[in-house]
C-alpha cells in the first residue's frame, strides 16, 4: 500500500491518493481532492495497470491521458504523484518523498 499527499502549490488544493496491489501489478486506487479540476478523477481513475502505467513514456499512461481529460494545469503534480503511488503499490520503487522548491 502506498499513500500520497500532494499539496499543488499556489492553488491551494490538496489531494490524497492511496494506491494498493494485491497482486504487484492490479492497482486499486483511491482519490481524494479539493481541487474541482481533479475531482472526476475520484470516480474514473480507481484501476490501473501498474506495469503499463509504470513502463510508458510520459504523458502516454492511462493516469495522463485522463488526467489531461480534466486538468486545465500543465504544471499540476497530482498525475505525476499518481504514478509515485502506483510504482510503490507494485513494488517497483520504494516509498521516498520527491520534493520540488520553487524559487523567484
Amino acid at each position: 500500500m502506498a499513500h500520497a499527499e500532494v499539496k499543488a502549490g499556489v492553488c491551494g488544493f490538496t489531494t490524497r491518493i492511496t494506491a494498493t496491489s494485491e497482486d504487484g501489478q492490479t492497482v486499486k486506487l483511491s482519490i481524494q481532492t479539493q481541487c474541482p479540476n481533479i475531482k472526476p478523477l475520484e470516480t474514473e481513475l480507481t484501476e490501473v495497470d501498474g506495469f503499463a502505467e509504470c513502463f510508458s513514456k510520459l504523458g502516454e499512461s492511462s493516469i495522463y491521458q485522463i488526467s489531461k481529460k480534466y486538468c486545465k494545469h500543465p504544471g499540476c503534480p497530482v498525475p505525476s504523484a499518481l504514478i509515485k503511488a502506483v510504482e510503490v503499490a507494485c513494488g517497483i520503487a520504494l516509498p521516498v518523498d520527491v520534493e520540488m522548491k520553487i524559487e523567484a
